[in-house]
């Protein structure tokens, strides 16, 4: 007779030794994130899930980069796009720090402006934008006053 088996309710990743965990990332935001910071080109180990159970937010993504550790500007392009993504630096498999992103009051040289007749679309002058929403992460030129929203930003 087989033996009862309760079902596994969670998946375990190993841990990383040296890197970056960004966690609480929106579901749908990963692979965003994955190709923002080139880490689709990365040659270290990158661990990924999504779609995990989460009691906060019901679904969440994660991504475990060995051997990064994320300069502010890569800190930022997160933080458009997974604003609730905390990220914790791991140093000898120890948690060295734990910190949620925040998106800056302003954004500068990173995101493209949507208008393709703004200035900075023709000549070699660097993109910036007011923050008008850290929720939905809208964004307003300083040049052309045009709007960009989550869904319509490039990067540069």
């Amino acid at each position: 007779m087989e033996q009862d088996k309760k079902p596994v309710k969670e998946f375990v990743v190993s841990a990383i030794e040296n890197g970056t965990v960004i966690d609480h990332i929106p579901a749908q935001s990963v692979f965003q994130v994955i190709h923002i910071l080139n880490l689709d080109k990365y040659g270290n180990q990158i661990l990924f899930g999504t779609n995990l159970d989460s009691n906060k937010y019901g679904k969440k993504g994660i991504i475990k980069v060995t051997n990064k550790y994320f300069k502010p500007v890569e800190i930022n392009k997160i933080a458009l796009v997974a604003p609730t993504a905390t990220l914790i630096i791991i140093k000898d498999f120890r948690v060295i720090e734990k910190k949620k992103v925040e998106i800056p009051d302003t954004i500068e040289t990173f995101v493209q402006c949507v208008n393709p007749n703004c200035i900075t679309n023709h000549e070699d002058v660097p993109t910036k934008f007011k923050v008008l929403d850290k929720i939905d992460s809208r964004l307003k030129c300083t040049y052309c006053e045009k709007i960009t929203e989550k869904k319509n930003m490039t990067f540069r």
